[in-house]
């Protein structure tokens, strides 16, 4: 490449800058396991808020084609998780995507990668919290946007919390959201109103006769790139690679396991869901709070509604856990001018990076009253376009020292990502214009900001650097 990064040190050479040292950049503790490691990355997956905040919408254009859609966007997932697992090992960094396509590909596209993972991680919190008002109706009324914001500011606070206390708060929490998911999927498959052959039939409420539209493979297509956003949260085991624990291990296991489990706890309700939603119009409606008090009785559909509001809760305190360290990893590596990277970088006495995390939440609590489609059709452009220059850092990930560097390697590899480059160019070319153009805009702000103040500083700015695994071991 001919925009190079700092060398990445190796694996026996001693830190080349001491944490004791004034003035050397800030490094986060390596404090949590697998286990925690894992839990912190579903409830960022946030398996019961996603199914019951992001899926109506699929079924409300996709029909009986959700299950089948999101099956697709997991196996597809199944390969950025390869990616991921691969990249993460070689470059544990909590810049996560934009550390380890830096690395690999330039800093130029690196750049792009953060500047979209910052769209998904400022976008993503917001939209599933404000889905909380729809769950706690049963209790209580609220304005979707303002309970929202509450939730965004009551995540802000616990992020600002020590993150193995953490862990453990949204341990407590996933269970609650599983039981809720598990609820809905023994519900689901008891009251089956149409067999197995209904996930394939592809069909949703509509105008055309019997009131029943096809649904057509483009908008299969089209709706994958929501569906890649349905279980996109795996990659937080990448953002949270400096706190993990043996890194080079744990990065891939925390990664794969993650996808494996929430691929499961998201689609067989769905499949349920299909099976046993009364008609197709009350399935295109998408309103499985009403389905499960149909299946059950109304205190059942109060308990999984509260259930689920927790899971909303708690996938709000770890994504904001995650989106502060990518700021907090930004500012390190001097991507902004000097007074934003030192107020970035501060950490605060439970370690975690403050400003950072008050940065994220509060911008989050204001994007609660923008339109939710335009928030939906933003994030998923976002994600299918990260994914893809994710995939392209993969395909150069074995080149020079780097293919002999000691990391997990995937299986079929160069396949795995060509094939992926193919086929999320190919996606990301079927969505909205209008969200092409919102997202590309974006971009090429980010790209001016590149050109005219980045790259004429090269020396002193986006110094993409990967800590050693011992680095802030205890």
């Amino acid at each position: 490449m001919t925009d190079t990064l700092r060398p990445l040190p190796s694996p026996t050479a001693a830190p080349p800058v001491a944490l004791a040292v004034p003035g050397s950049p800030q490094k986060l503790k390596r404090s949590i396991g697998v286990v925690g490691g894992t839990l912190l990355t579903l409830s960022c997956v946030t398996p019961a808020s996603t199914l019951f905040v992001v899926v109506p919408d699929l079924f409300s254009s996709l029909g009986t084609a959700t299950a089948l859609t999101i099956a697709i966007g997991s196996l597809l997932c199944v390969g950025v998780a390869f990616c991921y697992s691969e990249l993460g090992t070689l470059i544990p960094s909590a810049g996560g995507e934009y550390a380890m396509v830096s690395t690999m590909a330039g800093r130029l596209a690196g750049w792009l990668v953060f500047v979209l993972s910052l769209l998904v991680v400022m976008i993503v919190p917001p939209v599933i919290a404000m889905g909380t008002a729809d769950y706690l109706a049963p209790v209580v009324h609220l304005d979707p946007s303002y309970a929202g914001a509450g939730v965004m500011i009551c995540a802000t606070l616990a992020g600002l919390l020590d993150l193995r206390a953490n862990a453990w708060i949204t341990g407590i929490f996933l269970v609650l959201e599983v039981v809720a998911a598990g609820v809905v999927a023994v519900l689901g498959f008891a009251h089956a109103e149409r067999g197995p052959g209904s996930l394939t039939d592809l069909s949703v409420a509509g105008s055309g006769p019997g009131g029943v539209d096809a649904v057509t493979a483009m908008l299969i297509v089209s709706g994958l790139a929501i569906a890649l956003f349905v279980t996109q949260g795996f990659s937080t085991a990448v953002y949270l690679s400096e706190e993990l624990e043996n890194p080079r291990r744990n990065v891939a296991r925390t990664v794969l396991a993650t996808l494996a489990i929430s691929t499961v706890i998201i689609l067989v309700p769905v499949i349920a869901i299909t099976m046993g939603a009364e008609s197709l119009t009350a399935l295109t409606e998408g309103d499985i709070s009403a389905m499960v008090a149909a299946w059950s009785n109304s205190a059942v559909g109060t308990f999984v509604s509260l259930c689920v509001a927790l899971a909303i809760i708690n996938a709000g305190i770890v994504m904001v856990i995650q989106n502060s360290r990518v700021l907090f990893a930004s500012a390190r590596d001097k991507a902004w001018p000097t007074p934003v990277n030192k107020a970035l970088s501060k950490l605060g006495a439970s370690g975690a990076p403050w400003i950072a995390t008050l940065l994220v939440g509060v911008p989050g609590a204001l994007l609660c009253f923008v339109n939710l489609d335009t928030l939906y059709g933003v994030t998923g452009v976002s994600v299918t376009g990260m994914y893809l220059l994710v995939a392209v850092a993969a395909l150069l990930a074995r080149r020079g020292s780097h293919g002999h560097a000691a990391a997990w390697r995937m299986p079929l590899w160069p396949a795995v990502p060509v094939v992926l480059i193919a086929v999320l160019a190919y996606v990301l070319s079927r969505q909205e214009t209008e969200y092409l153009v919102w997202t590309g805009g974006i971009v090429l702000a980010a790209t001016l900001y590149w050109a005219l103040y980045l790259r004429p500083r090269r020396d002193t700015r986006w110094l993409v650097s990967v800590p050693e695994d011992g680095q802030g071991t205890h």
